[in-house]
């Protein structure tokens, strides 16, 4: 890897000569890889060492003939320390041909950026609603729903369109109910001021931190563009700092290494908006590296601000790629701030047709029975049924007033979960619902259980042949017991229902098949 010389200059003042040393030998080695397990979906036990879930057997130690696939030793999971569910695989896996990847028991994820969890756990302790502001492609967004307290809301938003329907999908697959995405620029936020307790700001940056894994991003550094980034990551912080509570919490991150991004543009947050630093607790042996601002850079008014508590990855000392996390609080201003919504729970506004009147639902009381009887009655009791043109939703009840204000506001890509759709008279069970393993009552549905060549053409969206048990209608199908979707069994073939924009567009397998 040839880097910029710039950066080696900036980066070796920065760090001086021995740490820099260290630093760019790093940047040669492969970076590791790593996965955050789904905690709805899987668990781990430290006692046994072994992953599992009481719906699903253990991983299986031996390879399965059948595909000429082993599965991962347990030995070769080794756990990220920041992250309770965060696993170092000793080699990378063959994620798009694993089931269990696209039934969403898991994410690959960056070890280091896993630490925004240390923030959630350390000052969220009751339910919130949270927004990962910069979100896409998911990975902070499936991490921050898995520790959130139980109750709380999260919205996901992607500015860019295309990228935000990736994001909807990774969502969907980890299957967590309380969820929002949405498709806007920051500004476009301000019409819901303090309507969050929490912001997360990925911020687009220069992109340092991930030099190893992204020769795009070596070719395209330049001191230019950091002086672009950090003007752009203040703007950002700008338009969205007032759709945050009082009291509320700002996550501030990157994955860039210089200071420019980072500590002065966390020193900027303090300074012109009050916001208070907030210290996490961490563990020596994390060999996270702290402030890198030089006191002699400023006057001591300025030392506070310079001195905040601020955590930065560098791969020649932590196991995971470049990262930088601050972690702040709003002050509290004592003013009465209007609510940003006003509306009755549950209402819903039917559109109007060409001629002024309401256009007529295709939903009927039938299918909304059949949409109840589809979901977990205990899980679902909290949750309102709701229908939007020929789609049947479930969203929690509790936050229906915030769903009908962003909705005002923004663009939703997705909200809750889909359980259906209408088409002619029949309700088509959504593959949002087979995802959800919280709402999913899998009694309503027959269930076929398929082998890993037979789930592989599943997610190719190919024709499945089902045995010949196998009842007619739509059967619930799963891999290791776990639900890959529907299909509509009739008869002679089923047709596969998997949604056709996230089918495997390989027509090959490789010759050696790593999965989990």
């Amino acid at each position: 890897m040839n880097l910029p010389a710039s950066f080696i200059d900036y980066t070796r003042s920065l760090l001086g000569d021995e740490e820099y040393d260290k630093l760019a030998a790093a940047l040669q080695q492969e970076p590791p890889v790593s996965i955050r397990l789904n905690n709805g979906k899987w668990r781990f036990n430290k006692e046994q060492s072994e992953i599992g879930n009481e719906k699903c057997p253990a991983i299986a130690e031996e390879a399965d003939s059948a595909h000429a696939s082993f599965s991962v030793p347990h030995s070769s999971l080794n756990k990220v320390p920041w992250s309770s569910e965060g696993f170092y695989l000793d080699e990378r896996l063959t994620f798009t041909f694993d089931p269990l990847f696209h039934a969403g028991c898991y994410y690959v994820q960056e070890a280091s950026s896993m630490f925004v969890e240390q923030v959630l756990r350390q000052y969220v302790t009751e339910p919130v609603v949270m927004l990962d502001l910069c979100a896409a492609p998911g990975g902070k967004s499936t991490h921050a729903r898995s520790v959130l307290p139980e109750g709380s809301l999260l919205v996901a938003n992607e500015v860019i369109r295309n990228r935000s329907q990736i994001l909807a999908e990774n969502l969907t697959k980890w299957g967590h109910p309380d969820v929002v995405v949405t498709n806007n620029d920051p500004a476009d936020f301000s019409s819901l001021p303090s309507f969050f307790d929490v912001i997360l700001t990925d911020v687009p940056c220069s992109g340092e931190g991930m030099f190893r894994k992204d020769p795009v991003a070596v070719e395209e550094w330049s001191p230019e563009n950091v002086a672009i980034c950090w003007q752009r990551q203040r703007r950002i912080i700008a338009d969205i700092w007032p759709s945050l509570k009082p009291g509320g919490i700002l996550i501030y991150s990157t994955c860039t290494y210089n200071t420019k991004e980072d500590e002065e543009n966390v020193r900027w947050i303090q300074q012109e908006f009050g916001a208070e630093s907030l210290a996490l607790e961490v563990g020596k042996d994390w060999n996270i590296t702290g402030n890198l601002l030089r006191d002699e850079e400023s006057d001591s008014s300025e030392n506070s601000a310079q001195e905040a508590p601020v955590y930065h990855f560098f791969p020649h000392k932590t196991k995971g790629e470049g990262f930088f996390l601050a972690a702040l609080r709003k002050p509290e201003t004592g003013e009465d701030i209007a609510p940003a919504f006003s509306f009755a729970k549950g209402k819903t506004t039917k559109k109007k047709d060409k001629k002024g009147g309401a256009t007529p639902s295709l939903v009927t009381k039938e299918h909304l029975n059949i949409a109840k009887s589809w979901l977990n009655e205990e899980e679902s009791a909290g949750y309102l049924l709701s229908t939007e043109g020929t789609t049947i939703q479930i969203f929690p009840q509790q936050y229906a007033d915030e769903l009908a204000a962003m909705k005002q506001s923004l663009k939703i890509v997705s909200a809750g979960v889909g359980v259906g759709e209408v088409k002619g008279k029949d309700l088509i069970p959504g593959h949002a619902l087979a995802m959800s393993s919280a709402l999913l009552r899998r009694a309503a549905f027959a269930t076929e259980e398929v082998t890993y060549e037979q789930a592989i053409a599943y997610l190719r969206k190919e024709a499945i042949t089902l045995s010949a048990t196998a009842p007619r209608g739509y059967v619930l199908l799963t891999y290791r017991n776990i639900p890959l979707g529907f299909v509509k069994n009739i008869g002679n073939r089923a047709n596969n229902l998997y949604p056709q924009e996230w089918r495997i567009r390989s027509g090959y397998l490789p010759d050696e098949i790593k999965t989990l």
